[in-house]
């Protein structure tokens, strides 16, 4: 290997190690903790010693945890192997922002609920989900009567029909944005 892409590989590792804490949580791979529970626990906790000492009971106080995910967080933290590969990664200088909990989503969609579905002409998934997020939206991946937002592309599917069905207010990527200006 040549020194340039070693170089390259050693300097992908050093950048990987910094995270957010929302990702390092959804990477730890606990059961039913997906990316949005992930979100939400960081920001109500703050910091990772906090949500690992969390019973049940503080765990029930974060957004869209119940019992069944809150004995899952509790249980994985509870396994000395958990324990042991997370100071392992926090050895080899795993490192992110941390802060004092307790943080309020901000941004005129705050408790609004979306979802994304087919394919927007300008915008990756991804980046849709960032913009609705950073104006304190909340992404979800189905479509419910509690949902306030679908944002449809092309090739939309089941989850447009099922919008349609509960008479939801139905956006395309030029309505989204003008939503977020």
């Amino acid at each position: 290997m040549a020194a340039k892409s070693a170089q390259n590989i050693l300097d992908a590792l050093h950048h990987s190690k910094k995270t957010t804490l929302a990702r390092f949580i959804y990477a730890l791979g606990m059961r039913n903790v997906g990316e949005a529970t992930a979100k939400d626990l960081a920001k109500h906790f703050g910091k990772l010693s906090t949500l690992m000492r969390a019973s049940v009971q503080d765990l029930l106080n974060v957004n869209d945890v119940g019992p069944v995910v809150a004995e899952s967080i509790t249980n994985f933290f509870a396994e000395a192997h958990n324990q042991a590969v997370i100071a392992e990664l926090l050895a080899a200088g795993v490192t992110w922002p941390e802060t004092d909990g307790k943080q309020l989503a901000t941004g005129h969609l705050v408790g609004k609920t979306f979802v994304l579905t087919g394919t927007l002409p300008n915008l990756s998934r991804d980046s849709a989900k960032e913009l609705v997020e950073a104006a304190g939206g909340r992404v979800t991946g189905s479509v419910s009567k509690k949902t306030d937002y679908v944002i449809a592309g092309s090739d939309a599917g089941s989850k447009l029909d099922k919008a349609q069905e509960l008479g939801l207010v139905i956006l395309d990527e030029a309505g989204l944005l003008e939503l977020l200006a």
